[in-house]
């Protein structure tokens, strides 16, 4: 995975540099923030809307006078000040709208999950290579200052990381297109890939359709990461208790991250306990060390992370720069929501996470299948 590091202070637009154009693909909440930083910021300027709602495209004209609107996702992306897209559409129409923009030689910011299927997060990947163009996924929390001061707090020291678990519940809203898990979990296990630099090895989850949906709205995952790592996900559209919560616990700490607490985003305890490496006192007992230290709760930057995606994004179309949340760090996402979808309808059961040595395998073994029967 990228671990490279982005900075998170103001950067200004390079000397002379003309402002890179962008058209914003589906306005609806999330869509209209988009179009409001890309506005925002310096390094660029919205060129083009496109939206189905013509309720939607009429706010936009209100807010953002002299941008361009449409109901044709060509349309807008073929305006000739278009530099570069945003895919904020529902999550089932991502491989198509993406696949049809990136054909066409466009740089692509697509919202999570990069895709339903992993087979059509590779396509777009190749794709991507196969024209130099820009992949980023919409991975927010990754641009996070309180996510990436507990990646600090993971990555330093000598404590072992123990185990982590994540909560991200509240009362809606209900999307139309994906359940709870594909809708929610992307978020935390983005942030659990990012924290740990690695992947799932497997998955067990189960969820459920407590309010009578045609699509499950609550969901429990557990992961598997290498060296033992277990990481521990839950998610729900029917729960009152609002809550976007990620904990780490290591030997030597503890690591909140609660994105709701405006005051203290972050806090560690300097608490923990490991086992002593000396003979034990007999069979079954082992001797264990107990830390017990202060409560930190470490200096945020209050700003906010899309405004430093939708930075990193002109950076690296701009640059040719690999994004931190490049299309295959999307493809590592949607692999896990696959298998949990797989250990769903066996009710728990564990399941492997396709790797991408997987893929790569499957790829050569057809490669060789087609050319023998060619021969």
């Amino acid at each position: 995975m990228n671990t490279a590091i982005v900075s998170l202070g103001v950067k200004q637009n390079p000397l002379g540099a003309k402002p890179l154009g962008i058209a914003v693909i589906g306005c609806g909440y999330w869509g209209m923030n988009y179009v409001r930083i890309f506005n925002e910021l310096v390094e660029s300027r919205v060129v083009a809307v496109c939206d189905q709602s013509a309720e939607r495209l009429k706010e936009v004209s209100r807010r953002f006078p002299g941008v361009y609107l449409t109901t044709q996702v060509d349309d807008a992306a073929s305006q000739k000040e278009v530099d570069a897209v945003v895919v904020c559409t529902e999550a089932t129409t991502h491989f198509n709208v993406t696949r049809r923009l990136l054909q066409a030689g466009r740089h692509i910011l697509v919202e999570k999950p990069l895709t339903t299927t992993t087979s059509e997060a590779d396509k777009l990947i190749e794709l991507a290579e196969s024209n130099s163009a820009i992949l980023m996924v919409g991975h927010t929390f990754v641009f996070n200052a309180g996510v990436r001061k507990v990646k600090e707090y993971v990555q330093n020291g000598d404590g072992r990381v123990y185990y982590l678990y994540a909560r991200r519940t509240n009362l809606g809203p209900i999307r139309r297109d994906v359940n709870a898990l594909w809708d929610l979990a992307p978020h935390d296990i983005a942030i659990f890939n990012y924290l740990l630099d690695g992947t799932p090895q497997w998955v067990s989850a189960v969820g459920g359709k407590v309010l009578r949906n045609c699509r499950d709205d609550v969901g429990f995952i557990s992961l598997g990461y290498p060296e033992n790592v277990l990481a521990h996900v839950h998610v729900s559209w029917a729960d009152p208790d609002k809550a976007r919560e990620v904990v780490v616990v290591k030997s030597d700490k503890r690591i909140v991250f609660n994105d709701l607490n405006g005051i203290e985003q972050v806090r560690v305890f300097e608490k923990g306990v490991s086992t002593v490496e000396q003979e034990p006192l007999n069979y079954g007992e082992f001797r264990f060390e107990i830390r017990d230290g202060d409560i930190i709760s470490p200096r945020i930057e209050p700003v906010e992370p899309l405004k430093h995606q939708c930075r990193h994004f002109l950076d690296c179309v701009r640059t040719g720069k690999r994004p931190i949340s490049s299309g295959v760090e999307g493809r590592d996402v949607v692999s896990v929501l696959e298998a949990v979808n797989r250990s769903i309808e066996c009710k728990g059961l564990q399941v492997e996470v396709e790797s991408k040595g997987d893929y790569v395998r499957r790829n050569v073994d057809a490669t060789k299948t087609v050319a023998s029967a060619v021969r």
